[in-house]
């Protein structure tokens, strides 16, 4: 699954010791654009969080998987990033303008046809 926004937030970082050895784990809060923007908090795990190494303020596409676990009659959600892929965002300056330079004239539609879709 993907998901695509903002990162809005960068938590701090946690770690301790496991069965395997040392984990380590970042969460980072995804704006996701609409009519009303919502927010997700995803997990990155160990060498992920130097991998990608995000900042705020990005936009990036995270592939996920969702998972839920039940622990005393209560469940838990979450929400763990495998890639991100950072958006990278156009320039305007590389972009053709639609409008002609200054001084000189508009172009005219060609005989017989105007500019009307239909």
């Amino acid at each position: 699954m993907e998901i695509s926004g903002k990162v809005v937030e960068i938590l701090q970082e946690q770690s301790g010791q496991g069965r395997n050895g040392t984990w380590r784990r970042q969460e980072f809060i995804l704006e996701i654009p609409g009519q009303y923007p919502r927010k997700v908090c995803i997990a990155l795990w160990g060498e992920k969080i130097d991998q990608i190494a995000l900042k705020e303020g990005e936009e990036v596409t995270a592939h996920i998987d969702i998972e839920s676990r039940e622990y005393n009659g209560k469940w838990f959600t979450s929400v763990k990033a495998w890639k991100v892929d950072k958006t990278q965002a156009s320039s305007a300056v590389n972009e053709a303008p639609d409008f002609p330079p200054p001084g000189e004239p508009p172009l005219e539609p060609m005989e017989g046809q105007d500019d009307l879709p239909f």
